[in-house]
């Protein structure tokens, strides 16, 4: 039977990364969930064990990200942004810096896909507005918005993760993870220059003609309140999960918005995906296939930091990065050093999602997004860039967190 539990755990990770199986109509979720099943099925793993594999403080922050991510966006705060970093710009230089600005900051506060879901179609209008080549400022979204997403517990799926599977305090991760971040985001800019220099020669946007964004007031003061009052509680220590189910607690209670309206908004697929994969790297615990995994790892986490993040870019490439967090999760704690290894993990798995155009999420969003509005972006023409940025980023990064 080992066998068979060891060939559907392959096959679930296998669809995972590509995404699919040929002919089968399914996606990642769907995959996550009939693996997770027929492990269940098989007695990989007992049902009652599968319900304490699901990792409630994830799935409830994640939720909780999702609502708070929902009435910024009916409120019409990203339209907002989007406007001023418009109106801001003066040159493609200054559009660049801004893109790579506003994407990273806020994917640190709130999840990068949702980041990237937001301002693809926007900034497709901005350059279309300003005649210029959208492709340079769609890679910078890209891969600003996974760096950007490092430098905090609730950037990105992963570091979620992380924070409920560590004793690391909000505060302590983004004052070690933040600067590595930021030196990502100048290396951003300074490579798409250098790879597009023909975009960003002297050049001076015509003025840009006034334009109102729907905006609900109400909404919009209440849901930056929320997450203001959210972001204050995760300094002060409060629990993660607990200081953003307060804030989404906060803005469901109201008179003004249906809440049909916020939960269509809701990443239920997500959530599902989540599940399976907890499921599923529960199973591989279960069954004793862990100790085959330690066995292997802990040489390569005990050789140095520089070792482990090598080998977390290409599980992070190969299965994909919430996986490959997830299958390291076990183990952690053993390794002589956790928090330092957590770290490097969080780093190199986000940092990673730059590699390829297939790296992360957050870049098949975008790629989606100006695909269907006649923009391709290659996979060759990501790379040149995509490539650069991943291995200078991660080599600073390193540097960085290792001071």
């Amino acid at each position: 039977m080992l066998i068979l539990h060891v060939c559907i755990i392959v096959l679930t990770l296998a669809g995972v990364a590509i995404g699919r199986f040929p002919v089968f109509r399914m996606n990642r979720a769907t995959i996550a969930l009939i693996g997770a099943t027929l492990l269940i099925i098989t007695g990989a793993i007992p049902l009652e064990k599968a319900y304490q594999a699901l990792d409630g403080n994830t799935l409830v922050l994640l939720f909780s990200m999702m609502v708070i991510n929902s009435n910024l966006r009916l409120s019409g705060f990203f339209n907002l942004v989007v406007m001023k970093v418009t109106h801001w710009a003066r040159t493609p230089k200054q559009l660049l810096a801004l893109v790579i600005g506003a994407s990273g900051i806020f994917s640190a506060v709130f999840l990068n896909d949702t980041i990237v879901l937001i301002f693809t179609p926007l900034i497709i209008g901005i350059t279309k507005e300003l005649k210029r080549n959208p492709i340079p400022y769609l890679i910078a979204l890209m891969t600003a918005a996974n760096i950007g997403s490092a430098a905090t517990l609730t950037g990105n799926p992963q570091n979620m993760i992380i924070g409920m599977s560590s004793s690391i305090a909000y505060t302590t991760f983004f004052l070690k993870i933040a600067p590595a971040s930021v030196a990502g985001l100048v290396i951003v800019y300074l490579v798409i220059r250098a790879m597009y220099q023909n975009e960003f020669s002297t050049y001076t946007f015509p003025e840009v003609s006034d334009y109102k964004v729907p905006v609900l007031r109400p909404l919009l003061i209440k849901s930056c309140i929320a997450t203001g009052g959210m972001l204050i509680a995760f300094l002060l220590g409060v629990q993660v999960p607990i200081a953003a189910l307060a804030a989404a607690a906060m803005l469901l209670f109201t008179r003004r918005v249906k809440p049909e309206k916020v939960l269509r908004e809701i990443d239920f697929t997500l959530l599902i995906f989540f599940s399976g994969l907890f499921i599923t790297t529960g199973a591989i615990e279960v069954t004793g296939i862990s100790g085959w995994l330690f066995a292997w790892l802990k040489p390569i986490a005990e050789r140095g930091d520089a070792l482990l993040s090598l080998v977390s870019v290409i599980l992070s490439n190969l299965i994909s990065n919430v996986p490959a967090v997830l299958l390291f999760r076990p183990f952690v704690p053993l390794f002589s050093n956790p928090e330092s290894t957590w770290l490097t993990l969080a780093l190199s798995t986000t940092f990673a999602g730059n590699l390829t155009l297939l790296g992360s999420v957050a870049n098949l969003i975008v790629a989606e997004g100006a695909s269907r509005q006649g923009i391709h972006i290659s996979f060759a023409e990501y790379l040149k860039s995509g490539l650069l940025i991943t291995l200078i980023s991660l080599t600073c990064g390193m540097l960085v967190i290792s001071m």
